[in-house]
């Protein structure tokens, strides 16, 4: 069974830098996609971006692209989000999951992701 563990979170301010990693366990990543999600309170889960098993493929949200960045370290089987140029707009939980995905992309619904963590508070304030 896929189990993913998210750790990073904290209180920055705005304009602060944050990573978050995702240590994952019970699958191999090259037939499994893995994206980053949150929710901030009141409002439904959104992607964040996601990244294809063998790692060719990946997906930004608009709102993220050119200040979050993603990356994996194999042999510890962690994957990481790196959050630059934080805004406040950014604050909520923030969750990676997993997927089987043999057509070899990523997509960032959440529906289509089976096994998630317990999530990470991320808190963007002054």
């Amino acid at each position: 069974q896929p189990q993913l563990v998210e750790s990073g979170g904290g209180l920055v301010q705005p304009g602060g830098s944050l990573r978050l990693s995702c240590k994952f366990s019970g699958f191999t990543l090259p037939n499994y996609a893995i994206g980053w999600f949150r929710q901030a309170p009141g409002k439904e889960r959104e992607g964040v971006l996601c990244i294809s098993g063998s790692g060719a493929r990946t997906k930004y949200a608009a709102s993220v692209e050119g200040r979050f960045t993603i990356s994996r370290d194999n042999a510890k089987n962690t994957q990481y989000l790196q959050m630059n140029g934080l805004k406040s707009e950014d604050t909520g939980v923030y969750y990676c999951a997993a997927d089987l995905r043999l057509d070899s992309i990523c997509v960032l619904s959440p529906n289509e992701y089976r096994y998630w963590g317990q999530g990470t508070q991320v808190t963007v304030s002054s």
